[in-house]
Formats: C-alpha cells, sequence, structure tokens
C-alpha cells in the first residue's frame, strides 16, 4: 500500500518539476537566472570564471532551486495547487515545503547593476561599469550582466600617519611591519577592514580597552595616476581620549558561586572578603573551592595593563574547567583612580552530581544489537575541579544476517571508574602552553564478555597519564602506564573442539597481559578554510620491554616469563592515520586516508596479543567485507560453516587506503562514491595462515572494494548509508584476484554474497 501512494506522489512530482511555469500568466516569465560576463582580457581565464562565480552570488533576487536539473521545491509548489485558495492539509503541507516561482518582473536589474559596480570598486576596480540586457525562451528569462572592470588599481604607498610621540601612535608604528596593506597590492576594500581590526588587536594587547576599529580612518589618495593609490591610516580625529589611553587592572573580583538571582546585587563586596595572595578577592564564603587552584586559571593581574589575549586566555580556562555553566565578566572603571579598570568574574556552577543514561543501537552489514550505559559524574570531587566518573554498561549483539556461527552473538558488561584533574602531577615541573589546560587522568575499567556457546573473558584494563595540547592544531596523549588483563573463562567443548582444527581461535582465548608506556600525537588544521587540509594521528605503544630484557625472556627458545602466574606480552607497535581533504567546491570534497601500522613481538611473544592486533573491513574501513574478514595476506578466511565457529582475521602489521568523494545533494541530503584498498599481515610465518606473512609482494595482497553512500546530515550527527561490492578479493589465485567479470547484480546469490551494505553514525574518516 506505501508503495502505491509513494509512487504516484513522485511521479505527481516529476511532472510538476518538469512543467514548472504550469502556473504562470501569459505576460509572465519564470526567472531562470543572472549570467554575469565580464570583459576584460588581462584578468586569467580561471580567475575570470571565480570572479564571475562571485559576482553572480551576490545577485538578487535567487532564482528557484533545483536538483539534478528539475524545480523540484517549485514542483511541490505547482503540486499544492499554486496559486489556488483552497485549503486543506496536503496542500497547505506542499506549498510550505515549496517555492513560489521566482518571476521576471522581481528583478531590479538597476540595483544589481548597483551591487556588481560596488563589489568591483571594493575590488579596486574604480571605474567599473555595468550594463545589462534580458534574454527571453519561451515562459523562461535569463538576465545578463555584462561588466567592464577596466583596469585594477595597485597600492603605491602607505604611511602610519600617527602621532609617534603618544603612547598609541608608538605601539601602532611597532607594529607597522605586519601590516596587511602591501605596497604594489591591488586595492581591497576588505583588506582595509582587516587592516584596522589587525590595529585594534594589536593595541587590546597592550591596554586600549576603549579603542575600536572604527576609531582607525584609512584614507585613499586615487588621484596620483597610473591606476595607483596612495592610503594614509590615521586615528579619526573625534576619537575618544579615553579610547587612546592604556588601562590598567585594578581590583579582581571572582565569585565562584553565582547565581541569577543574585544577579541585582553581584557588585557589592561583602566585608570579610580578603585577598589571596594579594591579588585576588575570591568570594567564596563555602570554601567549595581551593582559592590556590582557581586563581591558577586567572590570567589578570593587579597592577598590570589590559591584554585581551590574557583576558580571553582566562574565559577559556573557567570555561574548560567543567565546572561551570556559565561564565560571565564585567570591567567597571575603578572609581578612585584614572585609567584603572576594576574586573568582575561572575561563574555560575554545574550541578555537582549529574546521571545520564544512554541507549545505543548498533547495526552494521549482519549483526545488530543494543547498548545501555549509565554515566555518574561528581564534579569538583576533592575541591580542586577534578571531576570523578563511573560508567555502567551492558550490551547484547547478534548476528541476523549471513551465515549464523556459533560464536555470532554475544553479551557485555562492564565498568569504568575514571578521575580527571585540569592540571600535571608530576614531581617534575614542566608546564606546556598556557592557552589550553593541561590533564592528568587515572582509569580502572573492568569488562566480562560472554560469546554464550563459545567462552567468556574478564577484562581489567588500567590507564594513567597525561593529555595536553600544544597549540590549536596539536595535542599530546601520554599514558604513563596502561595495563590490559585479559582472562578467559567457561571454554565451550565445542570451541575446544575446533581449536585444533582452527588453530586461530586460541589465539582469541589466550591469556592477556601487557603493561607499558604508550604515546598519541594527533595534528589537524581541518578546521580551518582551506583548500588543503590535513589530520594526522601517530602512536607509540610498547609492552614488557625493560623487565623482559631483565629476565631474558625469550618465547622461541621455550624460556617464557610470567608476572602474577600470566605470561606477559613483549613487543612495540607503531601506527600512523593520515587523511587529506581538498575542497573542490562549496559543495563538494575529495577525502582520502593512509593508515600505516606496525609492530614487532620479540623476547617472550612472538605475536601482538589479540586485543592489540590489527584488523581491517567494516563500515570505517574496507566496506566492501565484513569486520575482521580480511587477510592475513592472501591466507583464505576460516569460516567453515554455520555450525562452527568464526576466527576473526587479524594480523601483527597493516595497510589501507581510502578516498572519497562527497557532495552535496539537496538541503540535508548528500552523497558519496569511494574505493578502499587494506589487508593486514603477520609478522612470522604461521603453518595455520599460508600467505599470511608480510613479504615483498604485499601490494598484490591488497583487497578492494568500492560503492556508493547516501549521508543525512542532521547538523548534530550524521547518518551513513554505504553499499559496497568487492573488486579484489586476495585470497584467490593469484592471476584470478580482480573480480570485476563476475559482478551480477540481477543474480541473486551473488547480490547476497557480495553487496554490503553498512548503516553508521559518522563520516568513515
Amino acid at each position: 500500500m506505501r508503495i502505491k501512494f509513494v509512487l504516484p506522489c513522485l511521479l505527481g512530482l516529476l511532472i510538476s518539476s518538469c512543467n514548472p511555469t504550469k502556473y504562470l500568466a501569459e505576460d509572465q516569465k519564470l526567472y531562470k537566472e543572472g549570467d554575469v560576463v565580464i570583459h576584460n582580457d588581462t584578468i586569467p581565464k580561471e580567475r575570470k570564471e571565480a570572479f564571475e562565480t562571485f559576482l553572480e552570488s551576490a545577485l538578487m533576487p535567487k532564482p528557484n532551486k533545483k536538483l539534478l536539473g528539475m524545480y523540484f521545491k517549485l514542483g511541490l509548489w505547482n503540486m499544492g495547487g499554486g496559486p489556488d485558495s483552497t485549503n486543506n492539509f496536503v496542500r497547505r503541507w506542499l506549498k510550505r515545503n515549496g517555492e513560489e516561482p521566482v518571476l521576471l518582473s522581481d528583478v531590479n536589474r538597476e540595483y544589481n547593476q548597483n551591487l556588481l559596480r560596488g563589489k568591483m570598486e571594493s575590488l579596486g576596480f574604480f571605474h567599473a561599469r555595468v550594463t545589462s540586457d534580458t534574454l527571453i525562451d519561451g515562459k523562461f528569462a535569463t538576465v545578463r550582466y555584462d561588466a567592464f572592470p577596466g583596469k585594477i588599481y595597485r597600492i603605491n604607498n602607505v604611511t602610519m600617519d600617527v602621532d609617534s610621540n603618544s603612547q598609541i601612535g608608538k605601539n601602532i608604528r611597532n607594529v607597522e611591519q605586519y601590516s596587511l596593506l602591501k605596497k604594489g597590492s591591488n586595492y581591497n576594500l576588505d583588506v582595509i577592514l582587516n587592516e584596522r581590526d589587525r590595529i585594534d588587536n594589536e593595541l587590546k594587547h597592550k591596554g586600549f580597552y576603549y579603542f575600536s576599529p572604527d576609531n582607525i580612518l584609512v584614507e585613499v589618495d586615487s588621484t596620483i595616476g597610473d591606476h595607483q593609490v596612495d592610503m594614509f591610516v590615521t586615528i579619526k580625529p573625534e576619537t575618544p581620549r579615553k579610547a587612546k589611553e592604556p588601562q590598567t587592572i585594578g581590583n579582581v573580583y571572582i565569585f565562584p558561586n553565582y547565581t541569577e538571582t543574585s544577579g541585582e546585587n553581584r557588585r557589592r563586596i561583602p566585608r570579610y572578603a580578603e585577598k589571596f595572595e594579594d591579588k585576588y578577592y575570591i568570594i567564596d564564603r563555602e570554601n567549595r573551592y581551593r582559592k590556590k587552584v582557581l586563581a591558577n586559571h586567572i590570567f589578570m593581574e593587579p597592577g598590570t595593563l589590559y591584554n585581551r589575549w590574557m583576558h580571553q586566555q582566562t574565559i577559556n580556562h573557567l570555561v574548560n574547567l567543567n565546572a561551570f555553566k556559565f561564565v560571565k565578566n564585567d570591567f567597571v572603571d575603578n572609581a578612585d583612580s584614572s585609567n584603572t579598570l576594576d574586573v568582575y568574574y561572575y561563574l555560575t556552577p554545574m550541578q555537582r552530581r549529574s546521571v545520564r543514561l544512554e541507549l545505543i543501537a548498533k547495526t552494521a552489514s549482519v549483526y545488530n544489537g543494543t547498548e545501555a550505559n549509565v554515566n555518574w559524574t561528581f564534579r569538583n570531587a576533592f575541591k580542586g575541579f577534578e571531576t570523578v566518573t563511573l560508567s555502567v554498561f551492558g550490551g547484547y549483539e547478534t548476528q541476523t544476517g549471513g551465515n549464523v556461527n556459533l560464536n555470532s552473538s554475544y553479551i557485555r558488561y562492564g565498568a569504568e571508574v575514571g578521575i580527571n584533574w585540569p592540571r600535571l602531577l608530576s614531581p617534575y615541573k614542566w608546564a606546556p602552553a598556557k592557552r589550553y589546560i593541561p590533564r592528568t587522568f587515572l582509569k580502572v575499567g573492568y569488562e566480562f564478555l560472554n560469546r554464550r556457546t563459545a567462552y567468556t573473558l574478564n577484562s581489567l584494563t588500567t590507564n594513567f597519564g597525561y593529555a595536553w595540547k600544544e597549540n590549536e592544531q596539536k595535542e599530546h596523549n601520554l599514558a604513563l602506564a596502561e595495563f590490559i588483563y585479559v582472562q578467559p573463562r567457561g571454554i565451550s567443548d565445542e570451541y575446544k573442539a575446533q581449536m585444533d582444527t582452527v588453530p586461530t581461535l586460541r589465539h582469541i582465548v589466550d591469556p592477556q597481559f601487557s603493561f607499558g608506556p604508550n604515546y598519541t600525537y594527533t595534528f589537524t588544521n581541518s578546521m580551518e578554510n582551506k583548500k588543503h587540509t590535513f589530520y594526522a594521528k601517530a602512536g607509540l605503544n610498547t609492552s614488557g620491554n625493560i623487565l623482559g630484557l631483565i629476565q631474558g625472556a625469550d618465547y622461541n627458545a621455550g624460556n617464557i616469563k610470567h608476572l602474577f602466574g600470566t605470561a606477559y606480552s613483549q613487543f612495540v607497535k607503531a601506527e600512523a592515520d593520515v587523511r587529506h581533504y581538498m575542497k573542490l567546491s562549496p559543495n563538494s570534497q575529495l577525502a582520502s586516508r593512509i593508515m600505516v601500522g606496525t609492530s614487532y613481538s620479540y623476547g617472550n611473544s612472538r605475536s601482538l596479543p589479540y586485543l592489540k592486533q590489527y584488523f581491517t573491513g567494516g563500515p570505517n574501513g574496507l566496506r566492501a567485507f565484513r569486520a575482521r574478514a580480511v587477510g592475513p595476506g592472501s591466507s583464505r578466511p576460516e569460516n567453515i560453516g554455520e555450525d562452527n565457529f568464526f576466527a576473526d582475521q587479524t594480523g601483527d602489521l597493516k595497510l589501507e587506503l581510502n578516498t572519497e568523494y562527497r557532495s552535496k545533494i539537496a538541503g540535508m541530503f548528500h552523497w558519496a562514491a569511494f574505493i578502499d584498498a587494506g589487508n593486514v599481515w603477520l609478522q612470522n610465518t604461521d603453518e595455520n595462515k599460508p600467505g599470511g606473512r608480510f613479504s615483498k609482494e604485499f601490494l598484490s595482497e591488497l583487497a578492494v572494494g568500492g560503492g556508493l553512500g547516501l549521508r543525512v546530515d542532521l547538523d548534530f550527527l550524521i547518518i551513513r548509508t554505504d553499499f559496497a561490492i568487492p573488486f579484489r578479493v586476495p585470497y584467490r589465485a593469484k592471476d584470478d584476484r580482480w573480480v570485476f567479470k563476475y559482478i551480477d547484480i540481477r543474480d541473486r546469490d551473488w547480490r547476497r554474497d557480495n553487496l554490503v551494505f553498512n548503516l553508521a553514525i559518522g563520516y568513515p574518516f
């Protein structure tokens, strides 16, 4: 019934979109577009096209929106009856979500001509002119604008016309070399406005709190000839005296328990208020916060000049302490001293204890399940802005498609306790950049995993270390001590029986014990508005290296050492994830990623422990293959029937390459086309995994797949769907690994075995 209803609606929309002029009167024309043509032989073709696009984006009004060449919004309006005033729910909905036709009569050509001329003049084309004409094609109309920008004006000389004897003049002259106005550059109004902001920002760092960009005047003399201009940067004569004098910080008052109800009395200083360390008045009668810790995050000090950077740093720190719901501040003239500002900080605390419940639905190509998380947070636990968290979780997942295996379902539950300090707890005094709050973390977690008919695993993890940001682009995470202990229990007889047939299954239930430091470095500039941006993450993980050397551990010689009754792992593991984003247009980009992982196990180990091994496949990797179903190398996956256990395909080394073209369709809908390649390999030869060891032939063992995807961008989250098929299967015969010739979309069995659907949240990279 739904199909019978939807198909007529889609057909009606298609017909309405194909006949957008359905309700136009005989003398009305649908405004198709505004077309700008620049007449200037000195501008290169590529820049001219970009210039034309820039000018066209300013034209008013905007024509009706199109999707795949069809006026889909106008089609909705037509389906709603167009100008028909008949009122019912369906027609109201269609019109509300559609668009009325934009007519030629709505276009004010003279207004647009002046608009385009003003845009060109702001870019230095002072003698620009614009003409326009209307082109009629049946019921459609296009307005063509012929723009004649003429020759551009360039900067000949820039003079800072300020009083060098005044304090403000000296400060402006001291940073003159950083001016955005450069000799030989094109005249550009936006650059002039940015130069005013630059000067204002520099002055704000030198105490000129009351100064404003509007106090700066840039005079332009275009009469010097040869299409050049002289510029004179000066301070407007009407600028208030206070704006030209630096301000000093007076008293600093901090109210860490401020509420909105106390707003009317917020500047009333209690008689009991005393200065802390002869700097700050901290009004905390209930002693909820350690004053020394709070004072460490206040950078505005009495007796110093006002500094915008210090002011912003203070606000950023107070916000990121994760203790205050609102952070406000006021600067008030000191009544007893001229050019002095008293500072008031009003901090509204968050609820000290909170509980959050999360219910999560999980889905992949053939697996579905659910998970529940209960998170308890205790803020300012020890009066030094420490955050204590307790998370309790439980989940269930089962295989709902494909061949069902005995270990396809599991139940997991556990808990994690964590403490986060907003400072570095270290016997050595070292401090990263002041701009960001460094953190010390301690986490202890336990997880119970029940594979039902297969085995159960008890896992205990502990992490202690530091996290800090060097700047906006660089972040560091150093875990001084990471302990992972996994103990198997309840291995079923059926699973034990198959461990001899599929030895890889034994590795999954081996006791695991790793300990040692690990370090991660992250760089990203993806927040910048550039054509090319990058994200890079590199990590180094170690375990048991010093202890293994001291004890003389040697796995190959049978001299395996134990700690707390369990053989520990000894390895060095390094990995890198590098991503490149190339902006192709305002609504499209090309995203690429390369992931490289390597490891070296020695001494007490022959390979990485199972939890540390690499895998590929799944919705965020090789999307044409199931998660953990590729490799190692050219070895065949050991999925030996629906009544047997499935051994995850893992390895000690990894290479993965992905590239994806992303483009907007309309509104919240986007689409993507992608190709993925990758595999994992073993460090040492394994007779149970022929072809699994890394060799010089690794490129010929890459699995390759690709497909198409639809994304729904809801602003707060992105829902992603991908359809993918394999292009190259590494465990086939060496001369038969490309499988294009076997693709048969019409064949039901082929679709079942090769067409992989992934539903996920967020982009894969």
